[in-house]
């Protein structure tokens, strides 16, 4: 018989509502109990009501407390990652937290060991990794099919910049926006970043700049195994939400293209055209954000530890702590720089 676990959520904003909408109707191995959030207004009443939430609350100690949760998903805003995480473990409740962990080194070592020292099985939110094209490439890569990885590209433009006041909470471009080309330049090469060089400027909103951060980068990575990552990113890409990877290797190349939002082509005497990619992450990564949760109740289900863990959350963020000292810097920053921050 299939074990169920009870689960609590913690945060109902934008990406804990997908989450809680996945639980809810795509994840039979999970039963949700609970949903907290800080701000509890008649609004989240209402949308609560409609999907079948059983009970919201603004105290989080409601989920720590039970005795019958099992597993705690952490949606909330970045400053409480670690804290949850870690009362979570000594609460005996497995976690999955979304991305970063925290944004401070030797915060998020603490907190992985508390999650080592309790047993407890921690998974971070990188559901890109769950993309059926870029699992894909990974296949082509864990497989052998295109031999040994040689030099990863990923192109990731979002169709338009947040807001200043949001730039200036972000933690910066490298930890915001790249940190989830850091973890896909991870997967796809099978080895871990030695270096980074980072440059960048502000090419789309001078106010950007003035917020302290850039909207224009560039990374060259160097990897363990020799292989070369090359990420561009930039806040504004005007026609749409621009996610590619290529790995070329040995014996080949595997590449994810951008999907448009259908396969249908018009051809006329004048050109031949095809539709836009999709606008924004909502809709280019939603089935990824379901999977990754099946896969993480899959994992707690046979026992195994799960990937993306801590582990990959901490260098994660240790790549980007070294990507935003190679752009102040402007030179090349070995991961074993930072590593003591």
């Amino acid at each position: 018989m299939v074990k169920n676990f009870t689960v609590g959520v913690i945060g109902a904003g934008r990406i804990g509502k997908i989450h809680i909408e996945n639980l809810l109707r795509k994840i039979p191995k999970a039963n949700l109990k609970i949903v907290a959030d800080i701000k509890i207004d008649d609004i989240l009443k209402q949308w609560a009501t409609q999907i079948g939430v059983p009970k919201l609350t603004s105290n989080t100690d409601d989920i720590f407390n039970d005795p019958k949760i099992e597993v705690i998903i952490i949606c909330s805003s970045t400053d409480t990652h670690a804290k949850f995480i870690q009362e979570a473990a000594k609460s005996n409740k497995h976690v999955f937290c979304e991305k970063p962990i925290d944004t401070d080194i030797k915060r998020i070592r603490e907190t992985l060991s508390v999650v080592n020292k309790t047993g407890i099985r921690l998974m971070v939110g990188f559901n890109r990794r769950f993309d059926r094209n870029f699992m894909r490439c990974h296949e082509s890569v864990a497989t052998g099919q295109i031999g040994e990885p040689q030099i990863i590209k990923i192109t990731s433009r979002d169709p338009a910049p947040p807001s200043i006041d949001y730039i200036k909470v972000s933690g910066g471009i490298f930890l915001d926006m790249t940190i989830h080309d850091w973890d896909m330049a991870r997967f796809q090469a099978e080895s871990e970043v030695e270096e980074v060089y980072a440059t960048g400027g502000v090419l789309i909103d001078p106010e950007i700049g003035k917020a302290g951060d850039i909207d224009t980068a560039v990374a060259v990575l160097k990897f363990k195994s020799g292989a070369i990552g090359i990420i561009d990113n930039s806040r504004q890409s005007v026609y749409g939400y621009d996610q590619r990877v290529e790995v070329f290797g040995s014996k080949g190349c595997v590449v994810a293209d951008n999907e448009a939002t259908n396969t249908v082509r018009v051809y006329t005497a004048e050109c031949t055209n095809i539709d836009k990619i999709p606008y924004f992450f909502m809709e280019r990564y939603m089935e990824s954000y379901s999977a990754e949760l099946i896969n993480f109740f899959e994992c707690l289900h046979k026992n195994i530890e799960p990937k993306p863990n801590g582990e990959d959350g901490l260098q994660n963020v240790l790549i980007a702590i070294a990507a935003q000292k190679s752009y102040e810097k402007n030179r090349p920053v070995k991961i074993s720089e930072v590593e003591k921050y």
